[in-house]
This record gives structure tokens, sequence and C-alpha cells, in this order.
């Protein structure tokens, strides 16, 4: 058996989440000062979206800190899932109030609501600012860590949000129609729910063992059979603790000629394996099995025979 071993831990991320955290809480005591002075229904649906951000910082917060607890006899493997639950939370947590959005807007399509321009202005450009700082600070780190991609795309919301208010505040001042708010706000759903999905997509993807973006599990196999001595691949596998580790597992049939073509057979042919996958694939943890033909074919004989039709049938009934 052999193991290559590779951490790519983004120290910072928990940093990053907690000064967005930070300033996403005093956006939301700013606007819910702003919602009790203005009496602003608009203010008030942004406040709802700016509770449910702060929640899912602080489950961002936690996500990142419990990633970097070290491997333990209980859990191997660490605690580095936990990013990507968190930021499956997060995208259903968006998806919840965007929908909550949209059933709003159309309601008051039918109802409009007067609002009180001049404090949405104000009110609006405060959380604007704020929102953007969040943003900035979490941008630099949300291509690498999926969980603060989750958390950026909150503040995004929160940022289109407030955007969203200074236009109908501007449009209400000037013109005097209801509607600015609610066709601002359909606008928001219509950007939101589609980098939502995604998002949802993607930690789902992850958490049900699918092989990382950018891997062709075909490619793998081929690349490791062109190796010398290497005549069969199977159980292959390649899969992701996070968007940051990915990981392989295999095993190896070497031939009788093994030895020959790849200095010392098992471990000559156990390291070239491990240098192709970190260099061309950039998998740097792996767990490979080298073995001979007769003991693959020990392993087919041992994996549990298909049930019998007849079997079949009587477990249906």
């Amino acid at each position: 058996m052999g193991h290559g071993h590779g951490h790519g831990h983004g120290g910072s991320d928990g940093r990053k989440l907690t000064i967005a955290l930070a300033i996403t809480a005093t956006v939301l005591i700013s606007g819910a000062v702003g919602a009790v002075v203005t009496g602003s229904l608009a203010l008030l649906a942004d406040l709802g979206h700016q509770v449910t951000d702060v929640a899912a910082l602080i489950a961002a917060v936690v996500a990142a800190r419990l990633a970097q607890r070290p491997p333990s006899t209980r859990r191997t493997f660490g605690l580095g899932r936990a990013e990507v639950l968190g930021a499956a939370l997060n995208a259903l947590a968006l998806l919840a109030v965007t929908v909550w959005v949209a059933i709003e807007a159309f309601e008051r399509l039918g109802d409009p609501t007067p609002v009180p321009g001049l404090g949405l202005l104000m009110f609006g450009a405060i959380g604007l600012v704020g929102n953007l700082v969040a943003l900035l600070v979490l941008s630099r780190g949300a291509a690498e860590n999926m969980n603060v991609r989750g958390a950026a795309l909150h503040v995004l919301g929160d940022a289109l949000g407030s955007v969203a208010v200074l236009v109908a505040a501007a449009v209400t001042l000037t013109t005097g129609w209801v509607y600015a708010d609610t066709v601002a706000s359909l606008a928001i759903v219509a950007i939101l729910v589609p980098r939502t999905v995604a998002l949802l997509r993607e930690a789902s993807h992850l958490l049900l063992e699918g092989a990382p973006a950018g891997i062709d599990v075909e490619e793998v196999r081929s690349t490791l059979l062109a190796l010398p001595g290497v005549e069969e691949v199977h159980d292959l596998h390649v899969w992701a603790i996070n968007d940051r580790n990915p990981a392989v597992s295999a095993h190896l049939v070497i031939g009788q000629d093994g030895c020959a073509t790849a200095d010392c057979g098992e471990h000559g042919v156990l390291d070239a394996a491990t240098a192709v996958l970190e260099e061309r694939f950039a998998l740097h943890h792996s767990t490979l099995q080298v073995e001979a033909a007769a003991h693959a074919a020990h392993e087919s004989a041992c994996v549990p025979p298909e049930p019998s039709p007849a079997v079949s049938a009587s477990a249906n009934v």
C-alpha cells in the first residue's frame, strides 16, 4: 500500500469570514434601526435577508474552524467536509429567502405599498457600503473555498438588496412610481437563483462522493494503465473531502515483467503512479494497492454474487 499526502488549508479563511460577519452584523443593526424609524416594508424585507445572512456567516465561520481540526481516530479525514456541508446549508437558506422575496414581490404587484424614498435612500446607502466591504474581504478566497463562496453569495445578495433599495428610493423620489421596489426585488431573485442552485449542485456532488470538477476519471485510469508494468486498474475512486483536497484510491495489477520494467516491481510502480497522479492531476492524496494478477483474481472471487432471479422474485414478494 502507498500513500501520497498534500494539504492545502486556507488559514485565513476563518479570519475573512469573521470580518465579514462583523460587518454584516453592523449592517443588520443599521437596517433594523432604519426599518423602525421609516416603517418601510422594503427595509424590513431586506432586514429579514440580513438576519439569514448573519446566521449563514456564523455557520460558515464555525465550518471553517472545524475544518482546521486535525484528523482523529474517529474522524480519520478530519472535519474538512464541514465546509461543504456549510456551503450546502447556506445555499438552501439563500434559496428559501429568494423564494420568499419572489412570493412577496408578486403579492405586492397586486397591492402596491408606498415607501418613504428619503429613508430608503439613506439606509440603503449605509447597507451598500457595508456589504461591498464584506464582499471585498470574501472575494479573495471565494474561488478556492466553497464555504467562503457560499458566504460571499449571501453578502452579494445583501449588496444587490441595498442597490435595489437605492434604485427604488431614487425612482420613488423622482417619479413616485409605487412598483419600483417590487420590480427591483424580482431582478435580485433572477440574479441570485442560478448562482445559488449552482452552488447547491456543487456541494451535493461532493457530499455524494462525486469526482471533483476538472478531473476526468477515465483519463486517470488510462494514465495509470500506461505505466510500465501495469496490466489492469480496478477499484478506482476519485473524490474530494472539500473543494481543495481531492483524493484517489486504486488497485494496480502488475504483470510478471513488472519488476524488470519498473525498478523493483511493486515499489517502482507505486512511486511512478504516485508521481504521475500528483504532477498531472494534482491528486496529492493517493491510496494505491499494487498487486499481482493472481491476487486480483482472488479479489474477484470475494465479491458477493448477484442474486438469482428466483431470489429476487421472492424478495420482491
